[in-house]
């Protein structure tokens, strides 16, 4: 059923995220009517090729009939109950594959419905686990020039994002910040392990100094999302978790993000062979379905908290928390996964787009193309301070949603893509290049 009206109505009635509304006095909203695989289809007609997985949580395609189906099976039976003094069997059943598919190293997982509230979680819980182990002192953080973590008042203080941030700077808990590994960021003639390494130097310079008030270091592994995709080499993970180890400071993974297969495998950590202490998962969790995200931990966190006075549990909820339908989803989106080989299907379909992205890559005005798994990434060389407006209204026009970060144009497309979507992709970022 079409509705010209929607745009107009949504202006009117609904406060859209990240967003200067006034922008869309110029540039209508978009109406989106339905989804199929990798496109959207708007109420005048108009399809787009979901370039960005709806802000990076699509996996699998719109309207994906399996998932679908499970969550229609699911809410046939139970559709949500309190986490608190009760359970369900799709609750138990996710977090028992989540931890097989963590070798049982993380094998407890606390729930919530977002990232932020999974950073939030995993925040609180490592200075909770220091407080119930004596060291009070140990209350502070430390994250990565450039990092992203959320914009609720806990991930935002260990977030490096000035236009997030500078706003609410009154509000938030001071943190520090330390070297990017981003190799964006090297030296002329430093390789990008190299650069890595120099950064992780950085870290521990910093924590020789003050771990004794750091309760943990949180990163975003191998790429750094909203500061433009910067990606970087697992040499620095390697060297962040024997630093941590060494100093006696958790590692915290925010993998909402590049979780999922996102960087060529099912974690990014698995990369540099390490486990984190806390490891946030969402977004791709549910296929980008439903809200859900996890925090997976360490025995040895949980029985930190293991006790017979209630104030020394982790006394933290949300309403939501392993919602019924989302782990449904969550339970279907693990069955794709390992029916389907995605991770191998990935790595074929990455091979193929880096070669028809030839002739982005070598376009006069890009610099730094880059790839990482099923993440793309390049900067236009513009001094138009208005690029990231005019280039997602010139690929619209091209039939494709891609919605820039600054001058950092990137690709975070559904794993369901095909070759000639990919071809559509990039003769249509080219042509939007040109006629900005």
């Amino acid at each position: 059923m079409s509705d010209k009206y929607l745009p107009e109505r949504s202006l009117k009635a609904v406060w859209h995220p990240c967003t200067q509304m006034k922008q869309h006095e110029a540039l209508p909203l978009i109406g989106i009517a339905r989804g199929e695989r990798v496109w959207l289809y708007g109420h005048d007609g108009k399809r787009y090729l979901d370039a960005i997985g709806s802000w990076w949580v699509n996996l699998f395609g719109h309207a994906n009939p399996r998932i679908n189906a499970a969550i229609r099976d699911q809410l046939d039976r139970l559709e949500h109950v309190m986490l608190a003094g009760f359970t369900h069997e799709p609750v138990v059943e996710l977090s028992e594959r989540l931890a097989k598919l963590m070798s049982g190293r993380l094998g407890h997982c606390f729930y919530s419905s977002d990232g932020a509230s999974a950073v939030e979680i995993a925040l609180k819980m490592s200075f909770h686990y220091w407080h119930n182990h004596g060291h009070p002192k140990k209350n502070r953080f430390v994250s990565l020039r450039n990092g992203y973590h959320g914009e609720t008042l806990g991930a935002l203080s260990v977030t490096d994002v000035a236009l997030f941030r500078d706003a609410y700077s009154p509000l938030l808990r001071d943190s520090r910040h330390v070297a990017t590994p981003d190799w964006r960021y090297a030296a002329e003639g430093e390789s990008a392990r190299d650069y890595a390494v120099r950064a992780a130097d950085a870290l521990e310079t910093h924590l020789a100094q003050y771990h004794a008030e750091t309760a943990a270091l949180i990163v975003e592994p191998l790429v750094q999302g909203a500061a433009g995709m910067g990606m970087y080499h697992p040499a620095y993970l390697k060297r962040a978790r024997t630093i941590c180890d060494d100093y006696q400071v958790h590692l915290i993974a925010d993998e909402i993000a590049v979780g999922f297969g996102r960087t060529g495998t099912l974690f990014a950590c698995e990369q540099a062979d390490i486990v984190a202490d806390l490891l946030c998962l969402g977004k791709g969790l549910t296929a980008g379905y439903l809200p859900l995200s996890v925090v997976m931990t360490t025995d040895r966190v949980y029985q930190a908290f293991y006790h017979d006075s209630v104030a020394q549990g982790f006394l933290h909820s949300h309403t939501h928390a392993g919602n019924a339908l989302a782990c449904g989803a969550a339970l279907a989106t693990l069955d794709i996964f390992e029916q389907d080989k995605i991770i191998d299907a990935n790595r074929a379909k990455a091979r193929y787009l880096n070669h028809a992205a030839g002739p982005i890559s070598s376009h006069p005005k890009v610099k730094n193309f880059r790839n990482c798994g099923m993440i793309w990434a390049f900067e236009v060389d513009t001094s138009d301070r208005a690029f990231a407006a005019k280039f997602f209204e010139a690929a619209l026009k091209q039939e494709l949603s891609l919605r820039p970060l600054g001058n950092t144009v990137y690709f975070m497309p559904p794993y369901v893509i095909d070759e000639q979507e990919m071809d559509w992709l990039v003769e249509g970022t080219l042509r939007a290049m040109d006629t900005y």
